[in-house]
């Protein structure tokens, strides 16, 4: 059985708002695609098997705004086909001392010295950096790794790619463990690791926020996933952070913050809040109390 794309026209003035869609959604395997001169935009799916495809858009169809009259285009996809496909909304970008560069710019690249680079091939997971939500979440690490507090246990929880375990582990963190509920993001982790040479700095196993945040506490935990799940899941997240340590969420809309700051308040009583806004998205930062 072999890959198979499942392409779908929808209206590219409401592209943002279809964005939008899919991440609050938390599909995995869908992207938004634009052609900006042809102001046309297309919602691409990429999965093993035409039944499968075909079965995932009938569970997205009916949530899904501005869909454009006509059948779902699906197609046999070469594996070349849709590495291609992603390659183009994946661009290199930096903060501070660490890059985040395609595995095919390798051997064009050239890094300032002084600072780190990770390589990333995403495949179908989540998460490139190219993302605000991802963005917000990587700045803080790098601002927790130039505070120096590095020394504590770190948690990726809904890892995607890698990136942000990863990350950690360039920049000096040193007890990290990530986990997503998506095999394919594992899959994908793994190998990210292999590729920058940290197989050994990061555990990476397959669990949800409750399995695998059971029995942990940690000084810092990362959680990029989408408002509606931070919000059910408050209770699970706060426990897991250790007296004196830092829950930074992402995947929240700007327009949502305040919701998500109140729900966690209720969980949380007594810790300290930040908060940043970039593009239509916010981070919220949690601070518990030191003993």
């Amino acid at each position: 059985m072999g890959l198979f794309e499942i392409r779908v026209e929808v209206n590219a003035a409401g592209a943002d708002e279809i964005d939008n869609t899919l991440l609050e959604l938390g599909v995995d395997r869908w992207s938004l695609h634009e052609d900006a001169i042809a102001k046309r935009a297309w919602v691409v799916g990429v999965f093993d098997g035409e039944a499968e495809a075909r079965h995932r858009w009938a569970e997205l169809h009916p949530r899904l705004p501005g869909v454009m009259p006509g059948s779902p285009d699906i197609r046999p996809l070469a594996d070349q086909d849709w590495r291609d496909s992603y390659k183009a909304h994946f661009k290199a970008w930096q903060f501070g001392r660490l890059h985040w560069v395609p595995v095919w710019e390798r051997e064009s690249f050239r890094l300032p010295p002084g600072d780190e680079v990770l390589w990333l091939d995403p495949g179908l997971a989540f998460g490139t950096g190219n993302h605000e939500t991802t963005r917000l979440c990587v700045e803080r690490l790098v601002k927790l790794a130039e505070a120096k507090d590095c020394k504590r246990t770190l948690i990726d929880a809904g890892c995607g790619s890698g990136i942000l375990a990863l990350s950690a582990a360039l920049l000096g963190f040193d007890d990290i463990v990530a986990f997503d509920n998506d095999a394919e993001a594992i899959r994908v982790s793994r190998e990210n690791a292999v590729l920058n040479g940290l197989a050994e700095r990061v555990k990476f196993f397959s669990g949800d926020l409750i399995t695998g945040l059971a029995g942990r506490k940690v000084g810092v935990l990362l959680a990029n996933i989408q408002a509606d799940v931070l919000m059910r899941f408050a209770p699970e997240l706060v426990t897991a952070v250790e007296p004196g340590g830092t829950l930074t969420l992402s995947g929240i809309l700007a327009v949502e913050v305040d919701k998500v700051r109140l729900i966690f308040n209720a969980a949380a009583p007594g810790w300290t809040y930040e908060s940043r806004t970039m593009g239509e998205w916010s981070d919220l930062v949690l601070i518990r109390p030191p003993p």
